[in-house]
């Protein structure tokens, strides 16, 4: 899942914030927030804003925060933003993982509509 790639990716910044060498820190926290960035933009453009409605309007406009907080953790090399990444990632990948659970234990009811074509059909 994308969610899982992020958030490993951005926990594998971490370390660099607080790394003795400069030029390790830096390559260490630039290279992860890059592919992490990839990644939510990844997730940005798969957006089907035709039919997606509020859900994918939302979501983009998160994505879009997501980017621009990873980037300013990379231009000031501090962490704050990684960690509110993190955070907030976590949540949608946990409640993506708990809406898939909860259709796997439930079987599908079909709707009123759809019984009523069947029945005509």
């Amino acid at each position: 899942m994308l969610y899982d790639g992020a958030i490993r990716t951005l926990e594998r910044a971490l370390p660099g914030f607080s790394h003795d060498d400069p030029a390790e820190a830096n390559m260490m926290v630039h290279n992860n927030l890059q592919r992490a960035q990839e990644i939510i933009r990844e997730l940005n453009y798969s957006l089907n804003m035709d039919q997606g409605g509020e859900c994918a309007l939302t979501l983009r406009r998160l994505y879009d925060y997501f980017d621009r907080r990873l980037w300013e953790s990379n231009v000031r090399k501090h962490r704050d933003g990684v960690d509110e990444v993190i955070r907030h990632l976590t949540v949608l990948r946990d409640a993506w993982a708990a809406m898939l659970h909860k259709d796997e234990l439930e079987p599908i009811q079909p709707s009123e509509d759809a019984v009523a074509a069947l029945a005509t059909a």
